[in-house]
């Protein structure tokens, strides 16, 4: 069977025992800001499995795609030189969210292997946890599993979610590849080997521990099972490796031919193989390569595979050519991927251009490190900050050493990367404990749509984070109701404001957020006692909401626009949305021109004028997708959605926010500004209505003065500023090149101060009335003139010291000008470096120049 077919077969199979096939989430947590990446099927559920979500359905099957390259789940160096490590890999899982538990689980297990796929009961190995009597039983008495294929193990065979939450015991599943491989049975001494694969681990969720180790029986015990393709690909098509299987010979043959290769069987090419999935999947889901989070771990996943395409003898960018191999071998099962194709194809050109600009970067630092270095190992620190900080492959390094004569510290390379692991893994932990959050029953109603005032019963009342049954006059808190008109921040919008009132008092609402299902209103109780229970009117700030309102619906018409202008690779990234302005971030990697800012403009008023009404549809989550309604990036959403639509179909998004009636209502929309945030991601900011229109005067405002001050009128004030600036620039020319001529003639009157030091020629002199930046071509006239010999320079300009030091070629054996200015700047309150041969470097204390200057002859003595 091909890796699709088993993919579909699971996915079937479990269709037809009354699972729902939900679709694979996002690379990218929707639901966890502490997860680096979705990293096993489970994690599109655990809300569900928290109970703090309801879906639909009690039963599910999918296949995720999965990321493991960072934080806790990190193996990158592994991929490629092991049969299963990957960066990428898809993750088949059945769950049940309260309905069936084990013998369900096991039965379903059992018979897919073995019916299904038709793997013989005797290659397969079963374990479960030593205190799980009732999997054991169910495996030996209804499955009858041998006594001799079953283990019974510890640590190995329970799972939990993290220090806190939902846990329990495990079965695992390993395939027996025969005695012609090295290993043993899990739980013996040599169960490393690879002769028994696990394939398959099927997790009894029935505990939540409490922080202090307190394991409570859960409710209702919940089933989650992962089962890798590669993995079950490999045992179906009688491979020991995943590398070896139909998905990964495809991807290797491509890579081959792409790199100008005969075989497949470098380890390199498995990396590359194995990294243009993560990367493409990654790129698809809205990462981008940066230096930080999870853009940072693309970018090290991107220059791993480039490192190993130059190793393979790639002179030109190549990586990038792998994406159609990929869409052709996993496109119809990701369609997203097909779809997305030119976009990832121009992201990876892009890094791989920069990358090779990075190696050139690279190579002139290691150069001077060598440069200024004693003795004959390069630290490890040197190492490690070229390869983090600046992408340069450590073998590299090791291979610039070496024709040098030198070596490499690869002790202390790896103590800087070992502690550079131990940040990942912390930052990459669950550090959240599920049962600190509010637990309530049920969800608050919102009624806010259509009316900005209601009734309300206080259902939970809380201060300084703790449950309360009263607030009383002059305390801050949070109020949870039954319903409520307030909007709670989500989407990018932030939260309403306004007050709740009650016969004798009133409670100031500052903010409105969402958790757990219900709404807080965040706020100060003004006047009175508020306790559980009673009943108040929720009055939201009309004024506030309606400009919110406006702003909100003019970020999805600019949404549409940049899409329409720029292309269909825009994705939102963020955005904020409330009374004042809008601000929008999203995908796109160059700065927009003021031709394309215009059009943009031009697309969104253009919808303003027209007036369209916005239309608003509650409908299946699925037939949503169909109508063409846009996700936005990071939302998780129900299985019932609010579809929003703005002049027909130009907008339609799906979305929870408060909107304008008509697009008329929102008056104007002017951008302010437009920046880049992080690679790949740029923003806009803009404002609308009355605000658009005190902007634009305001900018009249500006534009008036300018015109006074050019002595202009507002028609001609740009040709007049046009004229001043080329002035200015003459001028700047014409006083760089008196500036040069003056410093020309003091380096003749200069060689009058050569002084001689054990033979050697040195010349240190303070010049007056010479820019900084003149200093380096006198450095080069003086040093062409004395032929051999050593040369420092210093000037002063508003209180500043510049000095530059030079030494001829024959004579960096013996003196360095790196050496020399290090220990100036010192005296100068200031630092400097740079090569053997020119340095420069700078400080604050002018005062200490004569005797710096003083100084270098004797400096020059001591290299000698």
């Amino acid at each position: 069977m091909t890796s699709a077919e088993i993919r579909q077969a699971f996915l079937d199979y479990f269709n037809q025992q009354g699972h729902e096939i939900v679709a694979s989430s996002p690379l990218i947590p929707g639901n966890d800001p502490t997860l680096l990446f979705t990293n096993a099927g489970m994690v599109q559920f655990k809300d569900v499995f928290l109970g703090s979500d309801k879906r639909a359905y009690n039963r599910a099957t999918t296949s995720q795609r999965c990321v493991r390259a960072g934080g806790k789940h990190n193996d990158l160096e592994n991929v490629g030189y092991t049969a299963r490590h990957h960066t990428f890999f898809e993750m088949l899982g059945n769950f049940s969210f309260g309905d069936y538990f084990k013998r369900e689980a096991i039965k379903f297990a059992w018979e897919f292997l073995t019916q299904r796929m038709g793997l013989p009961e005797e290659r397969l190995w079963v374990t479960v946890h030593y205190t799980d009597d009732e999997a054991e039983k169910i495996w030996k008495e209804e499955m009858g599993v041998s006594p001799e294929r079953f283990s019974k193990l510890d640590e190995d065979n329970f799972w939990a979610m993290g220090d806190t939450g939902p846990c329990g015991p495990c079965t695992e599943i390993f395939f027996d590849h025969g005695p012609d491989v090295a290993g043993g049975p899990p739980g013996s001494p040599d169960e490393d080997g690879d002769r028994y694969i696990e394939i398959w681990n099927l997790v009894f969720m029935q505990y939540n521990r409490s922080a202090d180790g307190t394991m409570e029986p859960l409710e209702r015990p919940s089933i989650d099972t992962g089962m890798g393709l590669e993995r079950i690909a490999a045992v179906m098509q009688g491979v020991h490796s995943n590398y070896e299987i139909d998905l990964f010979q495809n991807l290797l043959k491509a890579t081959a031919a792409v790199l100008g290769l005969d075989n497949i069987d470098s380890k390199s090419l498995r990396v590359i193989a194995d990294h243009i999935r993560s990367c493409a999947f990654l790129i698809t889901d809205g990462v981008l390569p940066s230096n930080e989070g999870r853009g940072y771990v693309l970018r090290r996943i991107m220059r791993r595979a480039i490192r190993h395409g130059n190793k393979l003898g790639a002179k030109e960018p190549f990586f990038h050519k792998l994406v159609a191999p990929l869409v052709k071998e996993m496109g119809d099962a990701y369609p997203e991927l097909a779809r997305m194709q030119g976009q990832v194809e121009r992201i990876l050109l892009k890094e791989e251009q920069q990358f090779a600009k990075t190696l050139d970067h690279g190579m002139q630092l290691l150069t001077q490190a060598i440069a200024d270095m004693d003795g004959k190992v390069i630290s490890g620190e040197t190492v490690f900050r070229l390869y983090d900080t600046y992408g340069f492959p450590v073998d590299l390094t090791a291979d610039v050493a070496r024709e040098h004569e030198l070596s490499i510290d690869m002790e202390g390379f790896e103590k800087a990367m070992e502690a550079q692991r131990e940040r990942a893994r912390a930052s990459g932990q669950f550090s959240v404990d599920y049962n600190e959050q509010i637990k309530l029953e049920g969800s608050t109603e919102f009624t806010g749509y259509d009316s900005l005032e209601d009734r309300s019963e206080v259902v939970a009342l809380y201060r300084d984070g703790e449950a309360v049954n009263q607030l009383s006059a002059g305390e801050e808190g949070a109020v949870v109701l039954k319903n409520t008109a307030f909007y709670a921040e989500s989407g990018g919008q932030v939260g309403d404001q306004g007050v709740l009132r009650w016969d004798r008092g009133q409670f100031d609402v500052s903010d409105c957020t969402r958790e757990s299902g219900h709404h807080l209103h965040h706020g100060r109780l003004a006047e009175g006692v508020l306790t559980v229970g009673d009943q108040v009117v929720t009055e939201v700030d009309m004024a506030k909401r309606q400009a919110t309102a406006l702003n909100h619906s003019a970020t999805h018409l600019l949404h549409a626009a940049l899409r329409t202008v720029l292309g269909e690779h825009v994705q939102q990234k963020g955005s904020l949305v409330d009374a004042e302005r809008l601000r929008f971030d999203f995908a796109h990697f160059e700065a927009m021109t003021a031709d394309e800012i215009a059009q943009v403009e031009t697309l969104v008023n253009d919808q303003i004028r027209a007036n369209s009404a916005v239309e608003t549809e509650l409908m299946a989550l699925d037939a949503a997708k169909e109508k063409g309604a846009m996700a936005l990036f990071g939302e998780k959403y129900d299985d019932e959605v609010r579809v929003l639509s703005m002049g027909g179909d130009f907008s339609v998004e799906l979305c929870g926010g408060t909107h304008a009636t008509r697009t008329g209502d929102i008056g104007l929309l002017k951008v302010v500004a437009e920046s880049g945030i992080a690679s790949g991601v740029r923003r806009i900011e803009a404002v609308t209505g009355a605000r658009a229109l005190q902007w634009i005067n305001s900018s009249e405002q500006v534009l008036g003065e300018i015109a006074s001050l050019v002595k202009g009128s507002r028609d001609t004030a740009l040709d007049k500023v046009r004229s001043l600036n080329e002035r200015s620039r003459q001028l700047e020319k014409e006083i760089e090149r008196l500036t040069a001529k003056l410093a020309s003639a003091q380096s003749g009157d200069l060689l009058s101060q050569v002084q001689d030091v054990n033979g050697i020629k040195v010349l240190a002199a303070k010049l007056e009335g010479v820019e900084p930046k003149a200093l380096r071509d006198m450095l080069d006239q003086l040093k062409n003139k004395l032929g051999s010999g050593v040369v420092v320079l210093m000037t002063a300009q508003n209180d500043k010291v510049s000095l530059v030091a030079g030494v001829t070629k024959d004579l960096t054996g013996q003196v360095k000008a790196g050496d020399l200015v290090r220990e100036l700047a010192s005296r100068l309150g200031g630092k400097g470096g740079g090569r053997p041969d020119m340095a420069q470097g700078g400080g604050t204390d002018t005062g200490a120049m004569p005797a710096a200057l003083e100084a270098v002859p004797e400096l020059v003595a001591a290299s000698l």
